[in-house]
């Protein structure tokens, strides 16, 4: 830096305060334009209309208190702190935290170098007519700097696109917390329909059995046909046989479960089994209207600050058209051992002009390939919203087709239930044949197992309601927890990167991102 001071100190470099002052007033490329369309900010659904309801309550960030459900309430919050997937999305975001810092390092000299050299030089004369040999050290020190100064934006395009890259990751963290507390939810609800649908296949496996022993007792005693025999023990074995399906998927579920709550499988996580019907809910509750609520989702946000991102990109390509101007300085010391040298002290500086004019295309050609990439990123924003809306739109179909089917097949059930007794009954009786108990019982067995599945069917649907939406994205607890904090602090110099509060955003980025903070 004092080699620049004494520079500019000279007559003639006025000129090179000026471009100074100018450094960075001009950006090339394009400035960000929301990449939206006009129908993503009035979308509305019949359906979802109907499968949900404005309300405060339960908040949209916590959608998982609607079940009220205790042991769902617990496994989400274990999942916040342990599972693996979200350490990894908030350690990328800690990357571009740094990645910023270097962009934003461009802003001061790119090179600030200190050099010393001490040499000893042996230097043997022949010839001529003063021969000799001379031993000496020789010393030098010198301060280089160089300063490429930000006239066409290269530097503040790049922090800009960095700066976008930086809440982008904050989002996909954000993203992965809305999809972990869906499929925590998910394979919690599964467990339980797994364990009822285990239930009804052991209770009607020992109706049948029963079916079975008594047909087998009138069979020794010539009452029956074998055919009523062997139909009620091929019935009974089906069912039977069904029994190790479930048991294997209540075990691969638990595996699941454990293992997105960050514990191993079959460890301590072991959940009690619980005797009840999964809840059903049938609406979501909304606290905005639904396409603002699509536009918050945290990966339609993420896909819009990669647009961000990208759109500064061409401005630093662009820059590669024209001269770069560079102010150099170096401040240099040198002497040496022998007595009859003089020491010197040198202070050099001045401006550097770099244009490229022959690159054969290369530069144009690439502004192209970085504007090619920048509209694949705009189509890749807008279909994220078509398919938001349509995974809204599907759920919200879903729980309201699934609550409707959910209905008829209860009143089925309780209909089976009451043919099957009047079978029995029948039968015992002497005015129907075995058959008919046959039928009965396995109708009963399959609408029983079609209403568990249709209920968790239901379930599922508001629990992709939510997620559509964008329902879960706030983590009240610290994203990296303090075990590892402490052991990439031992093992690396973070100095206050890991604790100090996020930046603000440096540059104009998409509009959603002050609607976040």
């Amino acid at each position: 830096m004092p080699a620049t001071t004494a520079l500019l100190r000279r007559p003639g470099h006025l000129l090179l305060l000026g471009a100074l002052s100018l450094g960075g007033c001009i950006r090339l490329g394009p400035d960000f334009q929301p990449p939206g369309e006009p129908w993503s900010r009035q979308w509305q659904s019949p359906a979802l209309e109907q499968a949900s309801e404005r309300g405060t309550y339960p908040d949209l960030r916590q959608w998982w208190q609607v079940f009220s459900d205790p042991v769902l309430d617990r496994l989400i919050s274990e999942a916040d702190a342990h599972n693996a997937s979200l350490k990894v999305a908030a350690l990328r975001v800690l990357e571009a935290r740094a990645q910023l810092g270097i962009a934003e390092s461009g802003r001061f000299p790119q090179l600030q170098q200190v050099g010393v050299d001490s040499l000893y030089i042996d230097r043997h004369q022949s010839g001529g007519n003063n021969p000799q040999d001379t031993h000496f050290w020789q010393h030098s020190a010198a301060f280089d700097i160089g300063w490429e100064l930000d006239f066409w934006g290269r530097f503040s395009r790049a922090i800009e696109s960095s700066d976008a890259s930086y809440f982008a990751a904050q989002a996909n963290y954000e993203d992965a917390l809305v999809l972990l507390r869906a499929q925590v939810a998910d394979t919690y609800f599964l467990l339980r329909t797994t364990e009822a649908r285990l239930r009804v296949a052991r209770e009607n496996a020992d109706q049948q059995k029963r079916n079975f022993e008594i047909t087998e007792q009138l069979f020794t005693s010539g009452q029956t046909a074998e055919l009523d025999l062997q139909q009620a023990k091929t019935q009974y074995l089906t069912t039977l046989a069904s029994i190790p399906a479930f048991e294997d998927q209540l075990l691969r579920t638990r595996n699941a479960l454990a293992v997105l709550v960050g514990q191993p499988p079959g460890g301590s996580m072991l959940l009690a089994e619980q005797q009840g019907l999964i809840p059903l809910v049938d609406r979501a509750v909304l606290q905005d209207v639904p396409a603002n609520l699509l536009l918050r989702r945290p990966d339609v946000r993420a896909a819009e600050l990669n647009v961000a991102a990208q759109s500064a990109l061409v401005g630093v390509a662009e820059t590669d058209l024209y001269p770069s101007l560079t102010l150099l300085g170096s401040i240099v010391w040198s002497s040496d051992s022998l007595g009859a040298t003089p020491r010197s002290l040198d202070l050099i500086g001045g401006p550097s002009l770099r244009w490229n004019i022959f690159d054969y295309g290369r530069i144009r050609n690439n502004v192209r390939v970085q504007d090619a990439r920048l509209q694949q990123l705009i189509e890749v924003y807008r279909d994220k919203v078509r398919q938001a809306a349509r995974e809204a739109d599907d759920a919200a179909s879903g729980l309201s087709k699934g609550l409707e089917r959910e209905r008829i097949l209860g009143e089925a059930e309780a209909a089976a239930r009451r043919s099957l007794a009047l079978a029995n009954t029948q039968y015992r009786e002497g005015y129907s044949d075995f058959q008919r108990v046959l039928d009965a019982q396995r109708a009963l067995l399959q609408l029983q197992d079609s209403y568990l599945v249709t209920r968790a069917n239901a379930v599922s649907n508001l629990i992709a309601l939510y997620k559509a939406l964008g329902g879960g994205w706030q983590n009240s607890a610290p994203p990296i927890d303090e075990p590892t904090l402490q052991q990439m602090q031992q093992r690396t110099d973070w100095g206050n990167l890991l604790t100090a509060p996020p930046p603000q955003p440096t540059y104009p980025i998409p509009s959603q991102v002050s609607h976040h903070d």
